[in-house]
């Protein structure tokens, strides 16, 4: 933890127990229950710590020894409730407007194992085939990588050849190319990345954006993923 820059003072684990709450229940800050400590030393140790991407770095810290033989790619929508708006500035916060109403969506990539290895937040506006290629880049060469129709595109196609691996994505209902290179068996896997979606969404603060700032909900989003690689 240290090399992060968090450092063992007497109430840090009640601070971090506190977040963990928070995170599991969705309440606001304001209302965490008196036994964690007063709520806005809690809130502002968390702000700060997102604001030097500290609970992101300790999430990649836990990345330990994945499985990087398949790799699966996908998208979440988040609802974005009426109180994540209105934060200062001309930055829309990954907050966009799609069929559903106002949204945030996390872009993932997980590993073999179905566990957690790079994410993005955008608007729920922003179609998959956009963050995808830099997303790709962030994370180590797999045999397979495996994704829906929602990333139909040569181009990333393209890039996942570039990588060494093997591209496991159905091509489109109105395609000519047609599906007979599809690995069938495999593509049935994918299931693993939307578990991922379905446990990250136990925690209610990730099922429901409370948060203003696209830091804040993101670092939210470091501390659940990296709550999944504990038990590894």
């Amino acid at each position: 933890m240290r090399d992060h820059g968090v450092y063992h003072k007497p109430n840090l684990r009640m601070m971090v127990e506190g977040m963990l709450y928070r995170m599991r229940v969705g309440c606001p800050w304001r209302d965490l229950p008196p036994e964690f400590g007063a709520w806005n030393s809690i809130y502002q140790k968390f702000n700060r710590w997102s604001l030097k991407n500290k609970l992101i770095k300790i999430f990649k810290s836990l990345v330990q020894k994945p499985d990087c033989e398949w790799e699966f790619m996908d998208g979440s929508f988040v609802k974005a409730h009426q109180h994540c708006h209105g934060a200062a500035g001309s930055d829309h916060q990954a907050i966009g407007q799609s069929r559903g109403g106002n949204n945030t969506k996390i872009h993932m990539i997980v590993d073999s194992y179905g566990l957690p290895l790079e994410f993005e937040l955008t608007g729920g506006e922003v179609h998959d085939v956009k963050i995808a290629p830099a997303l790709l880049q962030r994370v180590s060469i797999a045999r397979h990588i495996i994704a829906d129709r929602g990333y139909d595109s040569e181009a990333i196609r393209s890039i996942i050849r570039g990588k060494g691996a093997i591209p496991v994505i159905p091509r489109k209902r109105n395609s000519k190319r047609g599906n007979d290179d599809m690995d069938w068996c495999l593509y049935k896997y994918r299931h693993l990345v939307e578990n991922v979606f379905a446990r990250l969404k136990h925690f209610r603060a990730m099922a429901t954006r409370y948060d203003k700032l696209k830091r804040n909900y993101k670092s939210m989003l470091a501390l659940a993923c990296g709550f999944m690689w504990l038990p590894m």
